[in-house]
């Protein structure tokens, strides 16, 4: 398996578990709550092409480059969305944390910041990761935001780098946190969330 073998991560109402086949349907209902897959900026699967993206990230598993994770509500068990660390690199003791989106009602809420609290301990705690990646479309403010909030730094763009849903090129914000960054961005986190849990 590699750097990254298979686990359950929960915090704070928030399950993240390997994803699998048996997701599909939840999934689905994750994707078809805003229709997210009209985004151009992300990479969130057609309903149609649910199981497909599932059996993908299956055999990105196999083959030791990404493990994906469902987002699960951990009281009900309804599917919230998806995450994955993916680019394992073990040679070098690096993730990076992408392929992640979630329902339009749990945006803005504190899943995401949870997630990102189980995945960065995880790889760093855990995995004893040196380093942590993460990329995103040089369109998706949003997510540039989102990242700069947790501590981590940009590297810079990889121009002309892959190519969107549309058929048109992107540009690539790459961004990272090195090891001894997350002392400070895990309280920052923690923060964040007990901020939210005084004020929802």
């Amino acid at each position: 398996m590699g750097l990254v073998a298979p686990v359950t991560l929960r915090e704070r109402g928030v399950r993240l578990e390997p994803l699998a086949l048996a997701h599909e349907a939840g999934l689905r209902a994750a994707a078809a709550d805003g229709e997210l897959w009209k985004l151009r900026i992300t990479s969130v699967p057609e309903p149609e092409a649910t199981r497909a993206y599932i059996e993908s990230a299956l055999a990105m598993r196999e083959q030791g480059h990404r493990f994906a994770f469902a987002v699960v509500n951990d009281a009900t068990g309804q599917v919230l969305g998806s995450t994955s660390y993916h680019d394992i690199v073990p040679a070098v003791k690096r993730v990076e944390i992408g392929y992640t989106w979630y329902a339009k009602s749990v945006q803005r809420t504190h899943v995401n910041t949870t997630c990102k609290l189980l995945m960065m301990g995880h790889a760093f705690d855990t995995l004893g990761c040196h380093v942590v990646g993460w990329r995103t479309d040089n369109f998706n403010f949003a997510s540039q935001r989102a990242i700069e909030r947790l501590g981590a730094r940009k590297d810079g763009v990889l121009r002309g780098h892959a190519p969107r849903r549309d058929g048109t090129i992107r540009d690539t914000v790459m961004y990272s946190m090195r090891s001894g960054e997350w002392p400070e961005a895990k309280a920052q986190l923690l923060y964040l969330l007990e901020q939210h849990a005084q004020n929802p």
